[in-house]
């Protein structure tokens, strides 16, 4: 039997599947990642990406950072691929407990997804720093230089930048997820981002599938490794 057939065996006999996604399921939307040749990092800016994206830069230059922000970091229009729609259909189905999810895109929300727990935050979501007022990613997009609330404080996207903490209610909820799940599937991540990618190692079961292009630091403790695209997995299922 072929690791595809596999795929589809296990899945048809799970009840209770977690999928873990990353920057992968939506790069097949068009949105690029962050580690790929084409990504962030191999960019050219006056900064590294990660000093841009950091709380100190954010707090010592505001202006470069939203401006950064919106070139590269807010991804409106896109719509989701065959991955997200998947993902959502199964959980229709009630095959599909949770996804647990680094991106901050919302795509696996635009699919159908309901239960998603967003590790690194979302694009979506925005407030006030000093008064919580709510903004949507349109008002970030639309203002020039860096956005404040009607009070007159700055308006900062609910995304987690470096040195700062994942919302720990959001890491118990998908800790919980995987801990009961009877199936796991890693879609799209290289799994070196920490503390988010640490969470697999909750995952009791096994069943564990990892689906990357290119080899992730946990292919060894995998059930079932395809180092495939996430479009020529997905659209077999």
């Amino acid at each position: 039997m072929d690791r595809i057939e596999i795929f589809k065996q296990w899945i048809s006999e799970s009840k209770r599947i977690v999928a873990f996604t990353g920057a992968g399921v939506s790069t097949e939307s068009g949105i690029p990642d962050f580690r790929s040749v084409d990504g962030l990092y191999s960019q050219k800016f006056d900064y590294p990406p990660e000093t841009i994206i950091s709380h100190t830069f954010y707090e010592r230059k505001p202006e470069y950072f939203f401006r950064f922000y919106r070139e590269k970091m807010l991804p409106l229009g896109f719509e989701p691929n065959i991955t997200h729609r998947v993902l959502a259909r199964w959980e229709e189905e009630g095959k599909l407990s949770a996804v647990v999810t680094q991106n901050i895109d919302g795509l696996h929300q635009k699919a159908g997804s309901r239960k998603v727990y967003e590790l690194h935050g979302s694009v979506l979501r925005n407030y006030c720093t000093r008064c919580r007022k709510f903004y949507p990613a349109e008002f970030i997009r639309d203002w020039v230089g860096v956005p404040k609330c009607t009070c007159g404080a700055v308006v900062k996207p609910d995304v987690v930048l470096y040195e700062e903490s994942l919302d720990q209610d959001c890491i118990e909820k998908s800790v919980m997820a995987i801990r009961s799940a009877d199936m796991m599937i890693v879609a799209g991540t290289s799994l070196t981002v920490y503390p988010a990618a640490g969470l697999i190692n909750y995952y009791r079961g096994n069943r564990l599938v990892l689906i990357n292009r290119d080899a992730t630091p946990y292919d060894n403790q995998a059930d079932l490794v395809l180092h495939e695209s996430l479009g020529t997995v997905f659209s077999q299922l």
